[in-house]
């Protein structure tokens, strides 16, 4: 299922290694309006500082992604190879440069291997048309497992129309945002501030409520096309439409963010951290990261351990205003934890852990405010896969 109008590609560059696609085409037959967001990481890559520069007219065409190089911390080089990967694009599918954004994902400084990219560039666009959503997620994966592609109906205007989204990440994975690339399509034709704030609204109770490590990195970019060939209306925050097209880039958004979390590097187990009774939806977000970042937290997880001593240490310093004597902890159903004592309940509690899904529930009993986080437990894999990324 995917949006009228947007056509893919994928080949192989041999970027950082041969024998799998690394390059990949998204293109919109007619110019889209467009939203991003992008890292909060004050090092940021060359085609983020591109990018940020060109969404700022709200429209493009096309979309090149490579992975294996995150063209980072290159210099003047970094750019300059950004702006031709994005001219070469532009001449071949003749559309203004302008309208076509790069994204890299992969190991830091080194710059790109050019003399492989730009040979491959006329073979990505001769082949547009030729490959699946599917193709550009598989060529965008680094240390990801499998590729992740959702997709959902619209009705508008008595039209059905698509959001579509397809993303890579599984370490490195902290907002503002997580470690990521995702790119998210749609046939509907949406008024360009509503885009952008419905975009946001998106990114903030899903990418931006995720973590697998940690570590923020310094290429994680979100975009939105939205090309109207569905030919409604354009969707404003007063159309009857608004609320389902919100909803459902949420709901696309979200799941693609679990997926993520699912396909951690070295995660056995998906974690939810839901913090209810803060004072303020901030201190239950602290809160929440608080104890989904705790190295001994999801150790323990892994080792089907019930300690939840290490959540309420997690607690304890992060920084928001709680009273250990109000504190409730409940690992899956059962409650570990009831105002800041233990109910003795470890060994059914230890039951709970071993479920490949995983439900953490924190009542501060403070206010009426809640948050939710995903994350995944730390295994002896992860340190393998990251001890031996550049070789």
């Amino acid at each position: 299922m995917v949006p009228k109008g947007f056509l893919f590609s994928a080949v192989e560059a041999a970027i950082k290694k041969p024998g799998r696609k690394d390059l990949a085409l998204i293109y919109s037959e007619h110019e889209a309006d467009m939203a991003g967001v992008f890292t909060s990481n004050a090092v940021k890559a060359a085609p983020v500082r591109l990018a940020m520069q060109r969404i700022r007219a709200g429209r493009g065409q096309a979309v090149i992604v490579n992975s294996g190089n995150a063209n980072a911390c290159t210099g003047r080089r970094g750019l300059d190879d950004a702006r031709e990967m994005t001219a070469l694009v532009a001449r071949e599918l003749r559309v203004r440069p302008s309208r076509v954004f790069v994204c890299s994902t992969g190991v830091i400084g080194i710059p790109l291997p050019m003399e492989r990219i730009r040979p491959k560039i006329a073979e990505l666009i001769a082949a547009t048309g030729t490959h699946s959503l599917d193709d550009v997620a598989a060529a965008m994966m680094t240390t990801d497992r499998f590729p992740k592609v959702v997709a959902k109906k619209v009705t508008v205007d008595g039209k059905t129309g698509v959001i579509a989204g397809v993303c890579k990440g599984a370490g490195m994975i902290c907002p503002r945002l997580a470690t990521m690339l995702c790119f998210l399509l749609t046939d509907i034709r949406v008024e360009s501030e509503t885009l952008d704030a419905c975009l946001r609204d998106a990114v903030g109770t899903s990418f931006n409520r995720i973590t697998v490590d940690g570590d923020m990195s310094t290429n994680d970019t979100v975009l939105i096309m939205a090309n109207g060939l569905l030919g409604n209306s354009p969707l404003r925050r007063t159309s009857r439409a608004f609320r389902a097209f919100r909803e459902t880039l949420a709901e696309v958004s979200f799941e693609l963010s679990k997926r993520i979390v699912e396909d951690g590097e070295g995660a056995t187990k998906l974690v939810e951290i839901e913090v209810k009774g803060a004072r303020t939806e901030v201190e239950a977000e602290k809160a929440a990261f608080s104890v989904a970042n705790s190295k001994l937290v999801k150790t323990a997880i892994y080792g089907n351990d019930a300690n939840w001593g290490r959540v309420m240490a997690a607690l304890g310093y992060s920084g928001i205003g709680l009273r250990e004597e109000k504190v409730d902890i409940f690992f899956g159903p059962v409650p570990v934890v009831r105002r800041g004592v233990s109910t003795d309940r470890d060994e059914a509690a230890t039951r709970a852990l071993r479920k490949n899904e995983v439900k953490i529930t924190i009542a501060l009993n403070m206010g009426k405010a809640s948050a939710r986080v995903l994350t995944c437990d730390l295994t002896e894999e992860y340190i393998r896969v990251n001890a031996a990324y550049r070789t």
